[in-house]
């Protein structure tokens, strides 16, 4: 079960809302979405959490490119919505590999095993995806989430993300 939300910040405060990810295929999807939240093309944070195993943060901010953040990228690796951030941040193109899917190979030769879908998603061309946090742990730190507590957050993280940003009643309005 994934929960995903936007906060975009105002004069007044934050602004939450639910988003559904339905058609978001990739990290621009996901920043143009967020740009649509932006108030005055000021900061969006995109939250996203499966089940307690991976939260992740983007950061949008008017035009720049969005700043991300994972908490387990393995974990996050194996998920559709965790994959798109864990794919940019490791710099994997998806083209390349759509095109292999398209071709609708099992992917072994004569005598070669099979890899099993751990491993297809611990893996890109022979690197690992990391075990643990991947991303710009400093992305909001300006905004009262120090790179250290980011890093040490886990169970219901984003709670005490919203909580550090002021707008845990907003949050738990979407949730």
């Amino acid at each position: 079960m994934y929960f995903a939300a936007l906060l975009a910040r105002t004069e007044d405060g934050w602004e939450a809302s639910d988003t559904e990810l339905d058609n978001v295929e990739t990290l621009t999807d996901l920043a143009d979405l967020a740009r649509e939240a932006a108030v005055d093309d000021d900061t969006v944070v995109a939250l996203l959490e499966q089940e307690d195993a991976w939260f992740g943060v983007v950061r949008v901010d008017g035009d720049d490119d969005p700043r991300i953040f994972v908490s387990n990228a393995a974990a996050a690796a194996r998920s559709s919505y965790g994959s798109l951030l864990t794919d940019e941040l490791l710099g994997r193109d998806e083209t390349i590999e759509d095109d292999l899917d398209s071709l609708d190979l099992d992917g072994t030769e004569d005598g070669e095993p099979e890899r099993d879908d751990e491993a297809e998603a611990n893996t890109d061309n022979g690197s690992p995806t990391p075990a643990g946090p991947l991303g710009d742990a400093g992305l909001l730190d300006d905004l009262g989430v120090g790179e250290k507590e980011l890093l040490a957050l886990d169970g219901d993280a984003l709670s005490e993300i919203a909580d550090a940003l002021g707008c845990t009643d907003v949050l738990e309005a979407v949730r």
